[in-house]
């Protein structure tokens, strides 16, 4: 993750306040643009050696091994209703450290093409829309404006949820696996 933000311009976590810039990882799925907070990043890896798992729901695409430790990797196409990505030479796994409980588990989440980080002004983020969008509400935490566009603020508690996907794939496993 250095790689990406020079440490002078990282945010300590929890200190960016009121009207301060954040920054987020951009990137595209599905011809969108979407940004997720720096933050949570671990790191970026190629995509590729996914081994599957049976009996998963459809957004899991599988795991990989990551230094010796198993991360679950999610479509997050899939997640979103929408069809499956297809791996082209720009598709990467982003690597994410999401609370469940009281640990810290890592995910992959697999993008189209990682494009570059961004600083977004508190004051540039709207809310969320109430409708309208092409993936669930609850899902987005605001829309920032970027050069007068607006970039979907993903809420990775919600998207990642390990709740939700842990009941989703029970129920995906209690009826054979069909969804």
């Amino acid at each position: 993750m250095n790689a990406l933000v020079p440490a002078d311009k990282k945010l300590p976590a929890g200190e960016a306040g009121v009207g301060e810039a954040q920054q987020y990882l951009t990137f595209t799925l599905g011809g969108e643009m979407f940004a997720i907070a720096i933050l949570n990043i671990k790191e970026i890896i190629e995509y590729g050696s996914l081994t599957t798992v049976p009996m998963m729901p459809e957004f899991v695409r599988g795991v990989i091994n990551l230094r010796g430790r198993v991360v679950p990797v999610i479509d997050l196409s899939v997640r979103f209703g929408r069809q499956a990505s297809e791996a082209t030479k720009r598709t990467c796994n982003v690597i994410i450290e999401v609370q469940a409980e009281d640990e810290t588990i890592d995910i992959g989440i697999v993008v189209d093409a990682v494009s570059e980080v961004l600083e977004i002004p508190a004051s540039e983020i709207e809310p969320a829309p109430a409708f309208g969008a092409k993936i669930r509400a609850d899902f987005i935490s605001g829309m920032g404006k970027v050069n007068g566009k607006f970039v979907i603020i993903l809420g990775l508690e919600k998207v990642l949820s390990v709740d939700e996907m842990a009941m989703l794939s029970g129920v995906g496993a209690g009826v054979g696996g069909a969804q």
